[in-house]
């Protein structure tokens, strides 16, 4: 990979490395200086890289490696908050938690990005090596899936978009 080819990755990936460390905890301050610090560790590191292909994803991996070290060196000097009451019990969580379960594996993932990290399918896909198309169908199967298992959990019809009740085709994905 040339510096040409670099910075024009630089350029693209930037923001979506501080909106993974976003994504994971970091304050918007700390994430920009983390994913800068990986950008530059990656640059010098380059010839570790084996797939040009995975670049924002190695160098996603260096941002999160950068932040945990750097929370390992500073010291946790926090006063707990006095609790109320015992904190409730997170059931959207667990059902979220046994949905994606229930989902093939490229599935969850892609359920995972586009809903809970908030990337965009055209990101997916491009990341992943995949068709939007791919993308957006392996959407329509997690949530069909979802839909599925909350009609077998609640006893009631759950339509969900792309569903059979839809009246909208299925499509398959090789």
């Amino acid at each position: 990979m040339t510096s040409e080819e670099y910075g024009a990755a630089y350029q693209r990936g930037y923001k979506l490395t501080v909106r993974f460390l976003v994504s994971k905890g970091l304050p918007y301050d700390e994430a920009r200086e983390t994913a800068q610090a990986a950008w530059v560790k990656g640059w010098e590191r380059l010839s570790q890289l084996r797939n040009p292909g995975m670049l924002l994803t190695w160098l996603n991996s260096i941002a999160l490696n950068i932040h945990r070290s750097w929370i390992r060196r500073e010291p946790v000097l926090q006063a707990l908050p006095e609790l109320a009451a015992c904190p409730a019990v997170n059931l959207a969580g667990i059902d979220a938690r046994r949905i994606l379960a229930n989902c093939r594996r490229n599935d969850r993932k892609v359920l995972e990005w586009h809903y809970l990290q908030g990337y965009k399918v055209q990101e997916i896909a491009s990341s992943q090596g995949w068709s939007e198309t791919a993308v957006r169908i392996r959407l329509l199967r997690a949530r069909r899936t979802a839909g599925r298992w909350l009609s077998a959990r609640s006893g009631f019809r759950v339509a969900l978009p792309g569903g059979p009740e839809s009246g909208q085709p299925a499509a398959k994905v090789a």
